[in-house]
């Protein structure tokens, strides 16, 4: 249930963020509403846990000598991969605003991550 929990907190982060982030920079990112930002947040959300593990595994050896800068490119190709499975309710301009709506939001996970002591 905790797991759950956590889960659906991340949801509910990862949804405001993708709308914030898309009042902010409407000429990069593009959500058309709120019930469209909380699907892509589940899809994300599943993207990460079965997806994600593969491509760090994968990617492990340039992720290593870039210092950990390539993790950023995989948080971008996972948001690329949720756009395409949602549609053009939910899109980027390019990868590269993908990747700034990547750093956005790893950044906001990791200061309320942090804040809240989420377990």
């Amino acid at each position: 249930m905790e797991v759950f929990m956590y889960f659906l907190q991340r949801i509910i982060i990862n949804a405001l963020v993708f709308l914030a982030t898309a009042g902010f920079f409407p000429q990069y990112f593009h959500v058309s509403s709120v019930w469209v930002s909380l699907i892509a947040a589940i899809v994300l959300g599943v993207l990460n846990m079965v997806v994600k593990p593969i491509l760090i595994i994968l990617s492990l050896p340039i992720t290593i000598m870039s210092l950990g800068i390539f993790y950023f490119v995989i948080n971008g190709l996972m948001l690329e991969l949720t756009s395409k499975l949602i549609g053009a309710n939910f899109q980027f301009s390019n990868f590269g605003a993908a990747i700034l709506v990547a750093l956005i939001l790893s950044g906001v996970n990791l200061v309320i991550t942090n804040h809240y002591k989420f377990k």
